[in-house]
Parts: structure tokens; C-alpha cells; sequence
């Protein structure tokens, strides 16, 4: 019993409903081990050790009386920028330090509806903004694989406690492939929704026009399983979709014998590390050994633009979404100065981190007047190009299939003084982000000892045709319940 965590929450689920083990079970050995190695990997900003066994208790309840979902007594991560009523909610920023929320988000309250167990509050960069979860004000978290490199980021914390075994499913957040490129990084599989899929309502806004909760987990079917739980229509949420959200699992399984699967070549320029490519081409081979017809020869030519796109259109929005935290209604406050402006300017300057206030000051450049037009306006009709070639390529393709990231895990510290080398890890989860396409990455193999991660990009609203073509991937490669060998710390 003392190695549960070792599971999948769709192995966890089977064992709890032939009661082979109970979720208090399940649930204290996932905690002994956040004990064992919590120390070395930091994964949680705050752990809720007592709500999760009164969780589990809960849980065990409907198992016995039959009323069980297969997210029911499952302990699950929750990034801490998650909106959790009575449990503090901090977006890794020492601005919401001591923040409790009189309230829970929407995916939260699905969570709970499903009755899952809640093991803790993720670490992350603060307010998502990074790409190495080094950008928390409460430390960065370590790589599960080998402590001295970072997980990747924003949803650093989610991805490698799914690693370690410190939850078995986690959820975090996605603006540019901040659950795509940790989920590499840590060797897990991490899906982004559609840009909509999912509500945002109770979710700590960084880019409005970019941010999806989603899950990471150690094999697509929890990830499948997840996505059915938390998407779907919110009236708090206007940009939900509508429509009645479908069954994903039901796509599990399926066979991709004559699906068509694009590479777009500018997605494999130099400064991919060698190991990657040669793990992404195996990959492809092994996708066409499953009947897929692969056409290498796809063009989409503003992708390089993605980047400059996102870093102006983010960073507006996250000044515009920040300027709420001014110290007078909620979260940190310094009043130390003689008058309310100081007393403003001294809360901003203390309560940000040094990145966060730098994509404000980006985000304010280029909304200011005589700069709206060159930088914003230009950027919007950039995005909607990057929009039309995806579609223009859906036309022809089911998928797309990309790299995840170009490097495998870093250093911790090796680019958190250079902005440009670390806005270049999310260069291949860009472009899907901008247009706001669903896009999951799975475990494909090892460079140097280290998880490598192929991104599989679908059209709007087409998680099922991806989640078909991972799972057939995963399926006939054996990459899935990688878990790092952590030893306790």
C-alpha cells in the first residue's frame, strides 16, 4: 500500500472501485511521499494535508454508496493561481501572499463535484509569467529527473509533482505553453484546451485573450479524463463555448490509419538541440508505422513572428489585468510612505518580481499613445495571419506535429538573466497559443538521460482527434507513467 502514488489515476480509480485500497489510503501515501521529496523539489506553494484526508474521507463515502466518477477520490495538484475558496491562493507573487479566496473557480468546483482530493497549491512562476518556474516569490522548483535543472514553467510545480509522485493528476495553467513545455521537461503528458474549452472564471488573469487551464498527467487517458471534467460551458464565462462538451475518452483507442499529419518545417530550425530532432523524427516513424500518412513538407511562414506577437500582446494584457494589485483593495500593501501614490508606487515596486515588472512595462510601451498602432495593432493583425495559415493547413491536415521545446530540461539559473534565451524555450508552443488551438505534448524518448516531448496541434475545439493521435502514439511507443527516479531527499 505504501507505493500508491505509483499509479495512474486511471489505475488509482480501478483499484478503488474493486476496493482493493481506500482514497484515505491512496491519499496518505501520496502525502508520505510529498514528505519524503517535497524538501528537493518544491513543487507546492502551500500543501493541504488535513483538507485533503477530509477530502478522501468524503470520497470513500460515495465509492461505498456508488455515486463514484473516476476522478473520485484521486488526489490531484492545483496551480496556485487557481482560485480555491478558504485556501490561500498566491500566483507564486508575494502581491497575494496572504490572499484567501471567498470563493472557487469553475474548475475548481468541478474538481470537487467530481470529488477529488486537492493535495495542495502548485508552485509556479508568478502570475504564469516564465518559462523555468525560477520567477516564484516562494523559490524555484527543481526537475524531478535531476534537481539541478529546472521543470520548465510557468506550471513548473504541477508537472513535476505529477513526476515525483506527489499527486497522480495535476491541473495548471496555459498562455503560451506553460503547461506544454514543463509537461516536456518533465517527462508527463500536458494538454493545452481550445481557447474556450475551459472557463476562466476564478482563474488569476495574465493574458485574457490567451490563458486555458488544463491537465498534466502521466498518461493521456488521465489527461483525457480530466479535460471531460473541468471544460465545458460557464455562463460566469463568456468566452466559453456553448456547446455540450464531448466524451474524450470515447476517442481513445480509435486507430489513425490513413489520418493525414503535417510537419511544418519552421518549426525545426537551428537551435534545436540534436537529441530532440532525432527523438521527434523516431516518432514520426513510429506514427507512420500506425498507418499515418506523413507529409513533411508544410509551410507556415509567419510562425517566426509568433514570438514578437506574444511578447506584445501578453505583456498588454498583463498591465492591464496588474494594475488592480495597487495595494488598496487586496494583497499586499506598503503604507509606509506619507501619501497614497508613494504608498501605490512602493506596494507595486516591492509586491512584483523583477519579471513581472518587466512585461508591465513592455505591456504599457506598447498601449501607450503613439505606439497603440505600430506594436499592438500590428501584432493583432499578425496573430490573425498566424490564424489563417493554421487554418488554411487544417484544410489539409488532421494534425499537426511539432517538437514541444527545443532543449531538453537547463540549469537552474543558466537563463534567468538573459529574457531573450528564455523567452526562446516556448518558441514551438507559441504559435497555437496565439491562435488559440488546442495542442497537447507526449513523452517521445530521452536526450542525454533527460524527457523529451512531441506537441501534437489540432484544429479549434479537436482535442478527441489529438487526444486519438497521442494515445495511438503512446500506445505503440510505451512513453507514458514516467516517473522521475527522485529518491526521498
Amino acid at each position: 500500500m505504501s507505493e500508491l502514488w505509483r499509479l495512474t489515476a486511471h489505475e488509482a480509480h480501478e483499484g478503488l472501485r474493486r476496493r482493493e485500497f481506500t482514497s484515505v489510503e491512496l491519499t496518505q501515501s501520496v502525502l508520505e511521499r510529498v514528505a519524503e521529496v517535497e524538501p528537493t523539489v518544491n513543487a507546492y506553494i502551500t500543501l493541504t494535508a488535513d483538507l485533503a484526508l477530509e477530502q478522501a474521507k468524503e470520497a470513500d463515502a460515495k465509492l461505498a454508496a456508488g455515486a463514484a466518477t473516476p476522478l473520485t477520490g484521486i488526489p490531484v495538484g492545483v496551480k496556485d493561481l487557481i482560485v480555491t475558496k478558504g485556501v490561500r491562493t498566491t500566483a507564486g507573487s508575494k502581491m497575494l501572499e496572504n490572499f484567501i479566496p471567498p470563493y472557487d473557480s469553475h474548475v475548481y468546483e468541478n474538481l470537487r463535484r467530481a470529488g477529488a482530493v486537492m493535495i495542495g497549491k502548485c508552485n509556479m512562476d508568478e502570475f504564469a509569467m516564465g518559462s523555468s518556474t525560477e520567477h516564484s516569490a516562494y523559490g524555484p522548483t527543481r526537475n524531478p529527473w535531476n534537481p539541478a535543472l529546472v521543470p520548465g514553467g510557468s506550471s513548473g510545480g504541477s508537472a513535476a509533482a505529477v513526476a515525483a509522485g506527489e499527486c497522480l493528476v495535476s491541473l495548471g495553467s496555459d498562455t503560451g505553453g506553460s503547461i506544454r513545455q514543463p509537461a516536456a521537461l518533465c517527462g508527463q503528458v500536458g494538454l493545452d484546451p481550445t481557447y474556450g474549452r475551459v472557463s476562466r472564471y476564478g482563474i488569476i488573469a495574465f493574458g485574457s485573450s490567451l490563458d486555458q487551464v488544463g491537465p498534466i498527467g502521466r498518461d493521456v487517458e488521465d489527461v483525457a479524463t480530466m479535460l471531460d471534467c473541468i471544460g465545458g460551458h460557464d455562463p460566469r464565462d463568456s468566452t466559453t463555448n456553448p456547446e455540450p462538451m464531448p466524451d474524450l475518452r470515447h476517442y481513445l483507442g480509435r486507430d489513425i490509419r490513413g489520418m493525414r499529419i503535417g510537419v511544418p518545417k519552421e518549426y525545426f530550425i537551428s537551435g534545436m538541440e540534436p537529441g530532440v530532432a532525432a527523438r521527434i523524427e523516431e516518432a514520426l516513424g513510429v506514427l507512420e508505422g500506425l498507418g499515418a500518412i506523413v507529409d513533411r513538407d508544410v509551410s507556415l511562414p509567419s510562425t517566426g513572428h509568433a514570438l514578437a506577437v506574444y511578447y506584445i500582446i501578453a505583456p498588454s494584457e498583463a498591465s492591464a489585468n496588474l494594475a488592480r494589485y495597487d495595494g488598496v483593495k487586496y494583497g499586499f500593501s506598503d503604507r509606509s510612505a506619507p501619501s497614497m501614490w508613494e504608498n501605490m508606487e512602493q506596494t507595486r515596486a516591492k509586491g512584483f518580481g523583477n519579471e513581472v515588472k518587466r512585461r508591465i512595462m513592455l505591456g504599457t510601451y506598447a498601449l501607450s499613445a503613439g505606439y497603440y498602432d505600430a506594436y499592438y495593432l500590428k501584432a493583432q493583425k499578425v496573430r490573425t495571419l498566424i490564424s489563417r495559415e493554421f487554418a488554411e493547413a487544417f484544410a489539409r491536415y488532421d494534425v499537426l506535429v511539432t517538437p514541444t521545446s527545443p532543449t531538453v530540461a537547463f540549469p537552474i539559473g543558466a537563463k534567468v538573466d538573459d529574457p531573450f534565451a528564455m523567452y526562446l524555450n516556448d518558441i514551438y508552443t507559441l504559435p497555437a497559443s496565439v491562435a488559440g488551438l488546442p495542442a497537447i505534448s507526449v513523452p517521445c524518448g530521452f536526450s542525454e538521460g533527460l524527457p523529451v516531448g512531441m506537441q501534437i496541434i489540432g484544429n479549434f475545439f479537436d482535442e478527441g482527434r489529438i487526444l486519438q493521435v497521442a494515445h495511438a502514439y503512446e500506445q505503440a511507443s510505451g512513453f507514458k507513467n514516467q516517473l522521475a527516479p527522485l529518491a526521498a531527499g
